[in-house]
């Protein structure tokens, strides 16, 4: 098996994992991360071999753009304060409590490579993290938190990484350049971010078409990532810069086929390129086997060392911390998603599971340094990284849906249901109101201002059925009833012309592009 075909099974594994998490109850990225653990055990299945300067650019720039896709610049802000506790202060004592640990334990450890190892196994996954929040029906503020915190904890541990790495690689360290450096590293990024992102909005405008939109979101987040590294910025920031200008500012309303197909393709793409990443942790298998090859019982040892200190330090930061967080948003009564229970306190310490960008972090760690010497310890460093993260991913990862049960942490499903009823209102109300703007400037006929106004009230109905008295709601009930039935019988009309067209495809004469054109008339037709 060579390494295309090691990628192909990757990416066929990351579409089935997913069905098959559903039945078993289990997080898509812990299947596939045991997949690459079985793939590694087989004899005939090759080393990965990724040069470590594509890790970072390949994986992390659609995985980011897909996460920040699902939020929003509005609930960052709200959420700021728990945010910066978790994806802030917590990455920096992680890092520093790794690192002290790791110096003291691994013989010969510069403090520069241990800070490189304690930034790198500090960020908990956000993609791992939500993958188990979603399945598990966890209510939304703990999602919204966790999401915030994989997202900017990944640019805090990877600006930390770069300027540990830059310290080990050259043999020199300063302090106050190191500040400068994180400094110009954020402004440098979010410049990029945002100019990227207006610059990217005006020419989905000059493209038009769909798929030509769709494409170029594609390479928008590898362009940000590239352009902030060339000029010695974060590019893991300016792609959450990039990102989030595009949510706010280039979504158009109106624009619904992009939209459908936008969410579509980028699920595809979320899908395969997290799949691919959690199985090449597992994979890891092969080098982690290799370098711990006569010295198991001394590098479990390191290993275990610093599985304590990232579980431990996780724990006694969050309890402390949701304390000062409950009692400042009592005292300024500020809405934000915070835990509200110890409970939740919990399940939000017990989902810090390390994931991709620590495994293309460690795999990113460079062979040389400038001196032209080895990397200090890199194996060893890659060793405590890959049990770092077995270890959180697989054990917290399949134990955390029994804790959720146990503790009977679930979402807030009334809350959910009123805000969805508020907009429902919200969306009818909208709707009446552009009909009587319509009604006053154009001459309508009684019959058909009657059934513009019912359509007007099917608008909020069909978004939440309890709206409405009870008489309106059996007559829309009615009238859904016969829609249903006139749908299912033109559906059906619809289906057994595609099926002729289809069928004229292969005839002989017939010309296949104006078939397609035919099908998609008809296929678009049916989607309305």
């Amino acid at each position: 098996m060579d390494q295309l075909a090691l990628l192909f099974v990757l990416m066929l594994g990351a579409v089935v994992s997913v069905p098959l998490g559903d039945r078993l109850k289990l997080p898509a990225p812990v299947l596939m991360t045991v997949l690459g653990i079985v793939l590694a055990l087989l004899h005939f299945v090759p080393n990965v071999d990724i040069p470590p300067e594509l890790i970072l650019p390949g994986l992390l720039p659609p995985l980011l753009y897909a996460a920040v896709r699902r939020t929003s610049w509005r609930q960052f802000a709200a959420n700021k304060r728990p945010i910066f506790l978790l994806a802030v202060a917590l990455v920096f004592v992680t890092t520093a409590a790794v690192a002290a640990v790791a110096h003291a334990v691994v013989p010969g450890l510069p403090i520069a490579a241990a800070v490189a190892l304690g930034a790198l196994v500090a960020p908990p996954d956000p993609v791992a993290a939500t993958a188990v929040a979603g399945q598990l029906g966890l209510p939304r503020r703990l999602v919204s938190i966790l999401e915030g915190e994989g997202l900017f904890n990944d640019v805090t541990a990877i600006v930390l990484y770069h300027v540990a790495i830059a310290a080990a690689v050259s043999g020199s360290f300063s302090v106050p350049g190191a500040l400068l450096d994180f400094l110009l590293s954020a402004v440098v990024a979010v410049a990029v971010g945002v100019g990227l992102g207006w610059g990217a909005n005006r020419l989905m405008d000059y493209l038009g078409d769909p798929t030509l939109q769709i494409g170029l979101t594609l390479l928008v987040p590898y362009a940000s990532y590239v352009l902030a590294e060339e000029l010695h910025g974060s590019g893991v920031l300016a792609v959450l810069t990039t990102a989030m200008f595009l949510a706010e500012y280039a979504n158009d309303p109106d624009d619904v086929m992009t939209r459908l197909a936008g969410h579509t393709f980028w699920d595809i793409v979320d899908t395969l390129v997290t799949g691919v990443a959690f199985g090449l942790i597992g994979l890891e298998l092969h080098n982690a086997l290799r370098t711990a090859e006569g010295r198991w019982s001394e590098m479990l040892g390191w290993a275990g060392a610093v599985v304590g200190v990232v579980v431990f330090v996780r724990l006694a930061w969050l309890l402390p911390a949701t304390a000062l967080t409950k009692r400042m948003h009592a005292r300024r009564d500020i809405d934000e998603d915070i835990p509200t229970s110890w409970r939740e306190t919990v399940v939000m310490w017990w989902a810090g599971m390390r994931g991709v960008a620590s495994v293309a972090l460690a795999l990113a760690i460079p062979l040389k340094t400038e001196s032209g010497e080895p990397f200090p310890h890199r194996d060893e460093m890659i060793f405590i990284a890959f049990g770092v993260i077995m270890v959180t991913l697989l054990v917290q990862g399949l134990s955390l849906p029994w804790l959720v049960g146990r503790l009977g942490v679930q979402a807030d499903t009334d809350r959910e249901k009123e805000f969805e009823r508020t907009l429902a209102v919200r969306a009818a109300a909208a709707a009446k109101q552009r009909l009587r703007e319509i009604r006053e400037s154009e001459d309508l006929p009684e019959e058909l201002t009657e059934q513009l106004q019912r359509r007007a009230f099917d608008i909020g109905y069909r978004i939440s059925p309890d709206l409405g008295k009870d008489e309106r709601r059996e007559a829309h009930e009615q009238r859904a009833r016969r829609i249903r039935r006139v749908r299912r019988i033109q559906g059906e009309m619809l289906s057994a012309a595609r099926h002729e067209v289809l069928a004229a495809r292969s005839e002989v004469g017939a010309d296949p592009e104006v078939v397609d054109r035919v099908l998609r008339h008809l296929d678009v037709r049916s989607l309305r």
